[in-house]
């Protein structure tokens, strides 16, 4: 079997397992607060755990990002759990060693793999840009702090009665972590497509609309040479960037910061950033597109 095919089943097995292993250091480490804190805690993590599991079994772009919030989420909770002292130490290890295996697993490329082409026709297959080096700098942990963190820290201080430090996190900081969600929820949307026609750039970071590169215009598909003045549109993502030769010059529509629009540019070379490139240049070969 290929890893495509065993994958899934390995994130599913290691997600159903994640209560077994850590229900016990979550469940010592809400013993000493109340009854309503403890409820709403357990209702939480139950939440996020079967709103994951669901988007394991019918994985879209949506499921990718709640597993990118919740895994980690569940990381440093059990962490949290094992530090408080309450767990014992074989129930606060596994605790640990779960969460953080699965949130392993959620960040790995064949996971953005196997989300994003939950929603791909039977003819297409997308491929994950990578993130934007920038963001991996601060932003991108702050945004998912936030997502993660405001909703659930609204819901646990009403829980214990904490009603003016509820409520402002409530008013404040829930619209923030909608805001948030869906900034994280842009980076599961940007992948190259390839399609019968060709190869679609979706990257609403950089574009303003997907762009069809067709067939008959792609010259070459290769990784790009450290000199090339090609449109850069990787955002300086870290990692290996491919570049898009073709045989005339193809408009595009170029994104600013918040979507607005930009110069509209024609190119005939272009250089992107996915995350698995040699998977890349193996469809493009294997859809007899020319490489190298």
């Amino acid at each position: 079997m290929t890893s495509r095919a065993v994958f899934p089943w390995l994130l599913r097995a290691a997600w159903i397992v994640l209560p077994f292993a850590a229900g016990s250091a979550y469940g010592a480490a809400l013993r000493p607060y109340g009854e309503p804190v403890r409820l709403a805690a357990e209702v939480l993590l139950w939440a996020g755990w079967s709103a994951v599991l669901v988007g394991t079994l019918v994985p879209w772009p949506v499921g990718l990002t709640g597993l990118r919030v919740v895994a980690p989420a569940g990381a440093v909770a059990a962490i949290g759990a094992a530090l408080s002292g309450r767990p014992s130490p074989l129930a606060a290890g596994a605790g640990v060693a779960i969460t953080l295996a699965d949130t392993v697993i959620a960040l790995s490329p064949m996971a953005a793999l196997l989300y994003v082409n939950g929603a791909a026709y039977p003819n297409e297959r997308r491929y994950p840009l990578r993130v934007p080096g920038p963001l991996l700098l601060g932003p991108l942990e702050v945004a998912w702090a936030v997502t993660a963190g405001a909703p659930v820290m609204a819901i646990l201080l009403l829980a214990a009665k904490e009603w003016v430090a509820g409520a402002v996190v409530l008013v404040i900081g829930v619209p923030a972590a909608v805001l948030a969600a869906r900034s994280l929820h842009g980076l599961a949307r940007r992948w190259v497509v390839f399609v019968p026609a060709g190869l679609v750039l979706h990257d609403p970071m950089s574009l303003m609309d997907p762009v069809l590169f067709q067939r008959q215009l792609i010259e070459r598909l290769r990784p790009a040479p450290a000199d090339s003045d090609a449109l850069d549109l990787t955002q300086r993502s870290p990692g290996l960037a491919l570049e898009l030769v073709l045989g005339e010059e193809v408009p595009v529509m170029l994104a600013r910061p918040g979507r607005s629009p930009g110069e509209p540019r024609a190119t005939s070379r272009i250089l992107f950033t996915p995350t698995r490139p040699g998977q890349v240049l193996q469809e493009a070969q294997a859809r007899r597109l020319p490489v190298g």
